[in-house]
């Protein structure tokens, strides 16, 4: 009898005192995790970069595939003071990466530059250079939110990026599809693109394609 009624003691105990504290502790932790997944989304999507107010700087426009390559590149490039990946191209108001898609953004690089130690036929060049002109993107990116575009700021900007297309466009035989039109707004992407290449060595996309783009524009425009 003794021992009956001690394992139903027993059973009481964990039914009354152990399964209750066990159910808390479960809410805790999801609780927890709700808010640790709540923050991570949070910090991931945050669009808090700051453009640069420098006023002895230029800023010049341009789409060449994913942003990630095309910031990297520029800011290879002396002269070249800060490079913002973000979006243009499309009339719609503040796109996001997961609205791209639907609003027609293309991947857009915002290049701050020192008129008085680069030019913006320069930045052309540089442009040109690194990409390959006669396709709608850049391998392995291909489609609208990553065509090529020269987005120019001024009549001047607009006659050196059209002429120098159509010098590039005689060597491919008119082939070249580079986009040439006034920027309407930039707007700078999420935080976590930003120095994607640099803060990021080791991700795959990175190491397959990005760097090795970066290593082929250097070997090609800083040989001369």
């Amino acid at each position: 009898m003794h021992s009956i009624l001690s394992s139903s003691s027993k059973s009481m105990f964990y039914i009354v005192v152990i399964i209750p504290k066990c159910y808390d502790l479960l809410k805790n932790i999801i609780y927890m995790r709700l808010l640790l997944m709540l923050f991570v989304s949070t910090s991931l999507f945050a669009q808090t970069t700051v453009l640069p107010k420098d006023s002895n700087l230029k800023v010049a426009y341009f789409a060449s595939g994913c942003f990630w390559c095309v910031e990297a590149i520029y800011e290879s490039v002396p002269g070249v003071k800060e490079a913002i990946s973000g979006y243009a191209g499309s009339p719609a108001k503040n796109p996001t990466y997961r609205t791209i898609k639907s609003t027609g953004h293309a991947e857009t690089v915002a290049v701050y530059y020192n008129p008085k130690e680069i030019t913006y036929t320069d930045l052309v060049n540089v442009y040109y250079a690194s990409q390959d002109p006669t396709t709608y993107g850049q391998n392995p990116d291909f489609g609208k939110n990553y065509r090529s575009v020269i987005f120019y700021n001024t009549t001047e900007e607009q006659k050196i990026a059209t002429q120098r297309f159509n010098e590039i466009d005689k060597v491919y035989n008119g082939k070249a599809v580079t986009a040439i039109q006034k920027i309407d707004r930039f707007y700078p992407a999420e935080d976590y693109h930003q120095d994607f290449e640099k803060n990021n060595p080791y991700n795959s996309y990175i190491r397959a394609v990005s760097i090795p783009r970066l290593e082929r524009f250097k070997a090609k425009y800083f040989k001369k």
